[in-house]
Parts: structure tokens; C-alpha cells; sequence
């Protein structure tokens, strides 16, 4: 092969005005580095916290609360890193009111989204006699508290993976499942050593990823997928006190009562409702959905 030749397929594989910054090696490199950065800033400030508030330990609500409060140093990190470097602030312009699919409307349908897939699969693990939930009750206050605490930390997953990452990666590469699937693994990856994993839940971990990365490639928002998920551990983790991605909830308006001690179809007893097979088919089912409206969106686009 000589070198015009490698350089076609370079330019074929490559955006124009490519650099080693938007290399894959680049990126994954940088978003190790601030992750791990922020890790080491969350946990000390959960444990100056603790230490300062050492009831909070033993206090089911606010223990919890302060777990998903706390992934606001995601969004400082990431979010700071994006400001203060030049070259990455098309990032946050993509994820703020400037992006056109980030609007009220699609916050609401990914509210939605989110909600309504996680409600079905909780549905029937009910009804398929997988758990048995009884109503424990919460203050109105509570939830909004929780639900804006849930919401912080679902979107700073959300903008790391598909804001920081996808984005990075679209503007490396022209084929956009560059993007989907590299910011897919690594979401799947930050989820390995959560108890109770194993293979269905890796699966499906892989395929919600993908789910919400083609919301933000053919629709042009993440706050779609970021009120999706925010809804969804919501549901799951406060609404019904079920295993959220194997972390079981110390606060809850229902409460796991019972539940069948081995992996069924449509429940996984440690992983929860999500490691089930019946929810990743569910998702593959909603990912097919996406695409078909997406090609139609983008095919009147272009008859117009």
C-alpha cells in the first residue's frame, strides 16, 4: 500500500481538520484521567460529609441522597475541564439550550421514555410473581429533594458518555458508530465491578447505551436520554426500592418485600429489574424504534 493510498483511507476514515486530539487513544486517555480525578474529589467530599454529619450514615434518605448529590463533582470536573479548554467547549454548547433537539418537550418524552420502560419491566416482574413490593409512603418534599439529587447524578453520566465521549468522537470520525459504540463500552465499563453483574446485565448495559446515544445522533439532544435515565433509576431505585445496577436503595415510597432467590427472564435478584433478559429485549425493540424514526426524520430533511 503506498502512502496515497493510506492516506484516502485515512481521510475516509477521519473528519476534515483532524488532529491527535481527536484520536480514540487521545480521548480515552483524557476521560481516564479526569475520571479518575473526579473520583478522588467524590470520595473526599463524601467523606468530609460523613465526617461532619455522621448520622447520615444511619439515616436511609439522606445516606442516599448524599450518594447521588455528591456526582455533581462529575459534572464540575467534566463540565470545568470543557470550559476551560478551547478546544472542547463545542461540548457543552451541544449539551445546553443551543443544541436545537434540546428542548422542554424532549426532557418530557425522555421523562417519559425512562418511566415507561422501567414501570413495564417492574410491571411484570409483579405479575410473573418475581418480587412482591408493599407501599411505605413518602412526602411530596422527599421526592422532588430525591428526584432533583437522582437527576444530577443520571445527567453527569449522561453528559460524560454521551456528551463528553460521543461528542468527542463524532468530531474524530466520520462514521457515527465510532461515537454510539465507543461511548457505549466505556458506559458498560464504569459498571463492571457493581454487585451482581454478569453477563445479561452487561448486555444490557451495553444496549441502553446504544439506545440513548441514537437519541442524541438523530435527534440532536442528550437531554432526551438525560431525563430517560434520571426517570428510570428514579423509578427503579426511589419509586419502587428496588437494585439499581446491583445498588439496592436505602429509601423508597414501595419496598422489595420479597423476591425469588434465582435470575428468571424478567428478573435478575441482584442486579434488579434491568439485569433481566426481558428488559434488554425491551430496549433492542426501542433501539429498532429510534432508527426507523430517525432514517424518516432524516430522509424528509433531506427531501426538503
Amino acid at each position: 500500500m503506498n502512502m496515497e493510498e493510506k492516506k484516502s483511507i485515512f481521510k475516509k476514515i477521519h473528519n476534515d481538520g483532524f488532529t491527535w486530539h481527536d484520536s480514540i487513544f487521545t480521548i480515552f486517555l483524557l476521560f481516564l484521567f479526569v475520571f479518575i480525578v473526579t473520583q478522588i474529589i467524590e470520595s473526599n467530599a463524601l467523606g468530609a460529609v460523613v465526617r461532619a454529619f455522621p448520622g447520615i450514615v444511619d439515616d436511609g434518605f439522606w445516606s442516599l441522597f448524599v450518594m447521588y448529590a455528591a456526582t455533581i463533582v462529575t459534572w464540575i470536573c467534566f463540565g470545568g475541564y470543557c470550559l476551560i479548554t478551547k478546544y472542547n467547549r463545542f461540548i457543552l454548547k451541544a449539551s445546553g439550550t443551543q443544541e436545537k433537539g434540546n428542548t422542554i418537550k424532549m426532557l418530557l418524552l425522555g421523562l417519559l421514555i425512562g418511566f415507561g420502560e422501567n414501570a413495564f419491566g417492574i410491571l411484570a416482574a409483579v405479575i410473573h410473581g418475581d418480587i412482591h413490593l408493599t407501599f411505605e409512603g413518602c412526602s411530596v418534599l422527599g421526592l422532588i429533594v430525591m428526584f432533583i439529587a437522582v437527576f444530577v447524578q443520571s445527567s453527569s453520566e449522561e453528559f460524560v458518555c454521551r456528551g463528553f465521549l460521543y461528542q468527542r468522537l463524532r468530531k474524530g470520525y466520520r462514521s457515527p458508530w465510532v461515537a454510539i459504540i465507543g461511548n457505549a463500552v466505556i458506559f458498560m465499563s464504569l459498571h463492571l465491578f457493581n454487585p451482581g453483574i454478569s453477563l445479561v446485565p452487561i448486555l444490557h448495559l451495553v444496549a441502553i447505551a446504544l439506545f440513548y446515544s441514537l437519541f442524541v445522533y438523530y435527534f440532536d439532544s442528550i437531554w432526551l436520554p438525560m431525563a430517560a435515565h434520571a426517570a428510570w433509576n428514579f423509578t427503579q431505585n426511589i419509586i419502587f426500592g428496588l437494585p439499581n445496577s446491583g445498588i439496592v436503595s436505602t429509601f423508597s415510597i414501595w419496598k422489595l418485600e420479597a423476591a425469588r432467590g434465582d435470575i428468571s427472564f424478567i428478573y435478575d435478584p441482584f442486579f434488579g429489574v434491568e439485569g433481566s433478559a426481558f428488559l434488554l429485549i425491551t430496549t433492542v425493540i426501542g433501539m429498532v424504534i429510534v432508527i426507523v424514526l430517525g432514517e424518516k426524520k432524516k430522509r424528509k430533511a433531506i427531501e426538503a
